[in-house]
């Protein structure tokens, strides 16, 4: 069995790709793993997960804090904030498919949309929280 935040990262990128609104917004299925050397703004990144487990005395858990990066430039803080909004409005709450584990929620924490220093490029940053438990 893999462990859940590589099986929860698989289920968001997968969703993420497979929105066509979000592509489009994208100019491209452009979501990446680590911040590309020559990708094209804009693009999505995915960034830091931390996890704590949450297991109780009878069953096992564990709590997921990701961060989803957002690069833009052409369209400014305008284009950061709709790409932003169509990611949360994908993932927040979603119903995401797990093998070896059942993803109980998946909730956006927080959100910030700025100018990067000595950068044309705008920096979106969103985090969720989501639980998983390993399936029976």
């Amino acid at each position: 069995m893999a462990h859940p935040s590589a099986e929860l990262q698989q289920s968001i990128f997968s969703a993420l790709t497979s929105d066509p609104s979000l592509t489009a917004l994208l100019g491209g299925p452009k979501v990446f793993d680590r911040r590309p050397e020559r990708a094209n703004f804009p693009y999505l990144t995915l960034g830091r997960t931390a996890v704590v487990d949450w297991s109780t005395g009878t069953e096992d858990g564990a709590e997921h804090i990701l961060t989803l990066h957002v690069w833009a430039k052409g369209g400014g803080k305008a284009e950061t904030y709709e790409i932003m909004d169509k990611v949360a409005e994908k993932l927040n709450d979603a119903t995401l498919p797990m093998e070896g584990h059942h993803l109980v929620n998946l909730r956006l924490q927080f959100a910030e949309a700025r100018r990067e220093p000595d950068s044309a490029a705008y920096h979106g940053i969103l985090r969720f929280r989501a639980v998983t438990e390993p399936l029976a």
